[in-house]
């Protein structure tokens, strides 16, 4: 609950910061809807104490060691009507891959031998969804700044299957294979603003920008994103870098995507 409070405080006096001094352009009555779909690159780190069967120590990996991408599937919508509205942003990721190392792990908090290799096969299962209302706070002809505050929910699992190699001799038996899962459920508010500046000839060159942070579940959450758009009469077409990142309590103790993207807009 006081998560909450401090969240909406802070998308309270966003909205009163960011609203103009003077009168701007007033924005449409007519209901505006915007879809976009979109493909976003990812690189993910991140850090995962996978549980043992009894007897074992506990593994630890760095998940920068994955960077094969099975299936992404992501998109947006968003409904506005006057100064008012609201949007969904949905990212669904299943990456994995299977590796080789050598002395670049741990077994709980032992270190493994340098000669000591681990073959591991990691997957990632994770859908996070975006859910906010919006005021448009700045409505000018050529910028326009929306602040919201909504909720983001997060479902992970990861799954690590490992098998050890070389001089084994002093770890024990339980640690030398294995395979386990780590698995969460949160859902986080957040605050943030988003909007756009246009530049150019008819103004069809712009430059999008996002930011929100938040907590709950989550010790903290927060995302990024801009780049550079061109508006043609059918839609438009955006590319952007975006990054998003989590801190969590539990075996899964952080989670880190960024990479760029190239964004398809359509407007009616």
């Amino acid at each position: 609950m006081h998560h909450m409070n401090r969240v909406a405080g802070a998308a309270l006096s966003a909205a009163v910061l960011l609203a103009p001094a003077t009168a701007s352009a007033q924005a449409s009555d007519a209901w505006q809807f915007g879809a976009s779909i979109y493909g976003w690159l990812p690189s993910l780190t991140g850090t995962t104490t996978f549980p043992v069967p009894p007897g074992g120590s506990g593994a630890t990996v760095d998940a920068d060691i994955i960077d094969s991408i099975k299936l992404v599937l992501m998109g947006s919508f968003e409904a506005r009507k006057g100064r008012w509205g609201g949007f969904t942003d949905v990212v669904y990721l299943d990456l994995g891959n299977s590796t080789t190392q050598t002395g670049h792990f741990q077994l709980g908090r032992l270190q493994v031998p340098a000669d000591v290799t681990g073959e591991f096969t990691y997957r990632l299962k994770s859908t996070i969804w975006t859910l906010a209302g919006e005021y448009r706070a700045v409505a000018e002809d050529n910028v326009h700044v929306d602040a919201f505050l909504g909720g983001r929910m997060v479902d992970l699992r990861q799954t690590l299957s490992y098998a050890l190699g070389g001089n084994v001799g002093p770890i024990a038996l339980p640690d030398r294979a294995g395979a386990s899962e780590a698995k969460l459920n949160n859902v986080d508010a957040i605050v943030g603003v988003k909007g756009r500046y246009s530049f150019g000839d008819e103004r069809r060159w712009f430059v999008p920008f996002y930011g929100d942070v938040g907590t709950g579940e989550s010790k903290s959450t927060y995302q990024v994103m801009t780049g550079l758009g061109y508006a043609f009469k059918w839609g438009e077409i955006v590319g952007q870098y975006r990054y998003l990142t989590y801190k969590f309590d539990g075996p899964i103790e952080s989670l880190s995507l960024s990479g760029p993207a190239v964004v398809l807009n359509f407007r009616w």
